[in-house]
């Protein structure tokens, strides 16, 4: 691992209705989400915005026949200006929130919500 970089540099949120999840996420972040080119007409894939010369990761959702969307995987957090705004969002497009907003001391706020596909998602703000 490159000790000056951030660890993580990508993510993944596997689907299984794309549609539906890109509405989701749509609706929640506000935030278009555009198509990714795929040489694989059955892995339809569309990237959260990035800027590859601002800090912080990139990724996208995934639809892949050989994964599957859930909450036993990976827990991904999203940066939010006031983590109950999205909270309240993804209860509102066909998700469920499943730990309200709470303090974590120093280091801001955390609310953890279940998205459309039943993958779980942590949200983080500073205030």
């Amino acid at each position: 691992m490159n000790k000056a970089s951030n660890p993580v540099i990508w993510f993944e949120i596997y689907v299984s209705d794309m549609q539906r999840a890109k509405r989701f996420y749509e609706n929640v972040f506000k935030q278009q989400l555009p198509e990714l080119s795929s040489s694989n007409a059955d892995s339809p894939m569309y990237s959260f915005p990035m800027d590859m010369k601002l800090p912080g990761t990139g990724g996208m959702l995934v639809k892949d026949s050989k994964k599957s969307p859930g909450a036993g995987g990976t827990l991904v957090y999203f940066s939010c200006e006031d983590c109950s705004v999205e909270a309240a969002l993804a209860a509102q497009h066909g998700g469920k929130l499943l730990q309200p907003k709470q303090s974590i001391g120093e280091y801001g706020f955390i609310a953890i919500a279940e998205d459309c596909e039943g993958n779980r998602i942590g949200l983080h703000s500073m205030k």
